[in-house]
């Protein structure tokens, strides 16, 4: 598998320098108040500590008979049962020697008891039980607070709430919770080229499928995607379009970043004021890549092929609005992979290549997933993660180990790895 040589300008930047500039430049967004019952996936804004402990009481593990564990020293035992305690009931009586309650799991302990016997190793004729094994002090039994102390802090700020976190709010008695908002996100197609899919005709035109493959990607994020449609390659179209799009918090555009006679996205972004901090990074597929600060919002111009806008969405944007989103963990897992091909490039750019993942003989391997050309949207469907190869690395032999970016995880890290 070879790859064309091409290069790269001198006003590039590096893949790292890019994400550097672009983290650099993001402004954390606000926070609201939603219920328990719309929070799942959202990102919390504020710190959860424990305000009681859970459980509030001793109860039982199982269930069975509470007693006293000096009454079943030896065995059998008969013991009197003078209380049922079902979960929910606070116990009344206080146990006596050779006396024990009823209980079942999640029922607190009664006073005077200090162990629970399950119910196999026991049997009941009217208002006594017999023991036939017995059990320690202690035995089959959840202590106040073995599960969470007061004080204790639950969650920092910037911790995604999943089912098990919501679970332990609503143990706690809370109803509502600060969640950090999510963005909305607009999202801009530019190209005489394109039409909308129930549109597409003979003609000679395609279909705008970075537009709702944006839109998948902002779903999953957790960004709201606020689609505008498809702008002419006009440039006061193209600036009607993005002052349209500055009432979101954020803005993709596609197409109309490289160096064609018809790519006016750098000169439309420089004209209504926007401060470019990136154009071009030393990387393929998507070297042709604008991010400009524009009335204090970040606007993302990426290149107009699918694989590449996917790819520097993968790169760029996707951690951009995590943090936004006040996220700690913004990066896709990276993982080592054998490659079973082997990759020649020329220098100068960092190589993104997609590649299908098994394991074979206990180790993870890479297989390119078809045609690595960016326009090739088929292999980005059938890969499994980006195997990066570094600017400077001409060829890597099959057999080497290669780095590799899940890109269907959701298991994300604090640190790029690439």
């Amino acid at each position: 598998m070879r790859e064309s040589s091409s290069t790269p300008e001198r006003t590039s930047v590096s893949v790292s320098e890019a994400r550097d500039i672009i983290l650099a430049a993001l402004v954390p967004l606000g926070s609201e108040t939603v219920g328990l019952a719309e929070a799942t996936g959202r990102v919390l804004a504020e710190s959860v500590r424990a305000t009681h402990p859970i459980p509030p009481l001793e109860n039982s593990a199982m269930d069975g008979y509470a007693l006293r564990a000096e009454d079943v020293a030896r065995t059998p035992a008969e013991l009197l049962v003078v209380d049922e305690i079902p979960a929910g009931r606070f116990p009344t009586l206080k146990l006596g020697p050779g006396e024990a309650a009823r209980i079942l799991t999640g029922a607190p302990l009664p006073e005077g008891a200090d162990a629970v016997v399950m119910q196999e190793d026991t049997e009941r004729q009217a208002d006594r039980v017999t023991v036939f094994r017995g059990v320690a002090a202690g035995a089959n039994l959840r202590a106040a607070g073995c599960d969470v102390q007061p004080g204790v802090e639950i969650a920092p700020p910037g911790t995604l709430l999943h089912p098990a976190l919501v679970g332990m709010l609503a143990a706690l008695g809370r109803t509502q919770i600060r969640v950090v908002v999510r963005p909305q996100v607009a999202i801009l197609a530019t190209g005489d080229e394109l039409v909308e899919p129930d549109q597409l005709e003979n003609d000679g035109r395609i279909v705008t499928s970075n537009s709702y493959g944006l839109q998948a990607a902002l779903q999953e994020v957790g960004a709201v995607p606020v689609y505008l449609g498809i702008a002419p390659d006009e440039p006061e179209a193209i600036a009607a379009s993005f002052q349209e799009a500055l009432r979101c918090d954020a803005v993709i555009s596609t197409g109309g970043v490289s160096v064609g006679d018809r790519d006016w996205i750098k000169q439309v972004l420089a004209e209504l004021g926007g401060d470019m901090r990136l154009w071009r990074v030393r990387m393929k597929p998507g070297a042709p890549i604008a991010f400009v600060t524009l009335a204090g919002r970040p606007v993302f111009g990426l290149p107009g092929n699918p694989v590449s806008t996917l790819v520097t969405f993968e790169q760029f944007v996707r951690p951009a609005l995590l943090a936004m989103m006040g996220r700690r963990e913004r990066f896709r897992p990276v993982v080592q992979a054998r490659l079973c091909e082997a990759y020649r490039k020329p220098p100068g750019r960092a190589h993104f290549v997609r590649v299908s993942l098994s394991w074979r003989d206990g180790e993870r391997t890479a297989t390119p997933a078809g045609d690595q050309s960016s326009a090739v949207l088929l292999s980005m469907v059938r890969a499994d993660g980006l195997a990066f190869v570094p600017e400077d690395t001409t060829e890597l032999p099959a057999g080497s180990l290669v780095a590799v970016q899940l890109i269907h995880s959701d298991d994300l890290r604090e640190e790029p790895g690439l």
